[in-house]
């Protein structure tokens, strides 16, 4: 996926500067290279193996993209790239022009502006997540977007205009070793173990754990590694805070993951939301338990268009008040989404998570705290 700027340009750009020309002629003919080759490598990146496109179509987005230029240089340019690159017209009118079958795509810089608006969302939103293996991979296609969409008002606009907000108070991320966040992710990438100096939230020094990476998780501003202690007889998944590892050393040994662990069943059971400890009681600590939750009609309102559940049921009662039925998790991420809606909450049941609810006294206690 590596792309080839400088062979690239030498082949696209046909204005070249002579080392004889006076200072400012040579910073006009760099400046028209430049922008020749800018064109140019546009023009190429919609072009197609299969399929014709017409040179009103490349012009079309060559304007979008913030070029100032005619239709009859886009097809002076796809004539001269023709006796230098594998791609070829047909005879249609208007005409078109594509990549021959034999053409070695990989080499050439291929994005047009809507897979440059992905990369660019990928770069925001995505990279904390992202192994260095792949990020390596991506630097290149991030940077090729990002030039894509310097000039074209069309994309800068919806860039400006679309976000994703947190539905909780904003918090800081906390500052990661990168040496050792980069470490994590490659031994899960490649399934080894690790060696890690790791400070427990209970603890002012750090201990040392062989680990065998399972999965990475972010919740909120946090992201957490799951893994069992290769020291822990029952290999109990635990959940590791990555702002928490002072060292990671990846080993040679193959990682061993549980059994037919699958993240999504893991997710699905609450595992992340935290056991709360008035719960511990209950069967499987409160797993797929039946809700029942009464509110004012302005605070219930949100739940009648994003469910707790799929079989989830609402009631108005005669009282102007919600009652909404759920088959739910009893966590603590529950009784603390619960705790904000305030007076707005009426009632709930079972009785022992209006409890919960109610009890200031748990408000920071978990009883499966991430180590």
């Amino acid at each position: 996926m590596t792309v080839h700027h400088t062979h690239t340009d030498e082949r696209i750009d046909e204005q070249r500067t002579s080392t004889s020309a006076p200072a400012a002629e040579t910073h006009h003919n760099n400046r028209h290279g430049a922008a020749t080759t800018a064109r140019q490598w546009q023009v190429l990146s919609q072009l197609q193996r299969n399929r014709w496109v017409g040179t009103t179509h490349i012009y079309e987005q060559l304007k979008l993209a913030g070029f100032d230029i005619s239709l009859r240089t886009v097809q002076r340019d796809l004539n001269a790239l023709s006796k230098r690159f594998p791609i070829e017209k047909n005879n249609a009118n208007p005409q078109g022009w594509r990549w021959r079958d034999d053409a070695p795509l990989h080499s050439l810089p291929h994005m047009n502006l809507s897979q440059a608006v992905a990369f660019n969302m990928v770069e925001a939103n995505l990279t904390q997540l992202l192994p260095p293996v792949i990020l390596d991979e991506l630097f290149p296609w991030f940077d090729l977007a990002r030039r894509q969409l310097k000039n074209s008002k069309v994309t800068h606009s919806w860039i400006d205009r679309v976000r994703i907000e947190p539905a909780t108070q904003p918090l800081i991320a906390p500052h990661i070793d990168l040496e050792s966040k980069d470490n994590l992710y490659h031994a899960l990438f490649y399934q080894l173990q690790v060696k890690a100096c790791y400070t427990r939230s209970n603890k002012n020094e750090a201990s040392e754990y062989t680990l065998n990476p399972i999965a990475i998780i972010q919740r909120g501003v946090i992201i957490y590694l799951l893994a069992t202690r290769t020291d822990d007889p029952e290999a109990i998944i635990r959940t590791f805070a990555l702002h928490r590892f002072d060292s990671v050393e990846i080993l040679e040994s193959p990682a061993q993951t549980p059994e037919d662990f699958q993240l999504d069943t893991y997710l699905e059971a609450g595992s992340m939301g935290f056991s709360h400890p008035l719960f511990g009681e209950l069967p499987e600590r409160g797993k797929n338990t039946a809700i029942e939750l009464q509110f004012t009609k302005q605070a219930g309102k949100s739940l009648t268009e994003s469910k707790l559940s799929d079989d989830q049921t609402v009631t108005v009662n005669d009282d102007d008040t919600l009652t909404i039925k759920a088959t739910v998790n009893l966590t603590s991420q529950l009784v603390w989404w619960l705790r904000g809606f305030g007076s707005g909450l009426l009632n709930a049941q079972p009785e022992l998570l209006y409890r919960a609810v109610l009890d200031n006294s748990t408000n920071n206690a978990t009883d499966n705290k991430p180590d």
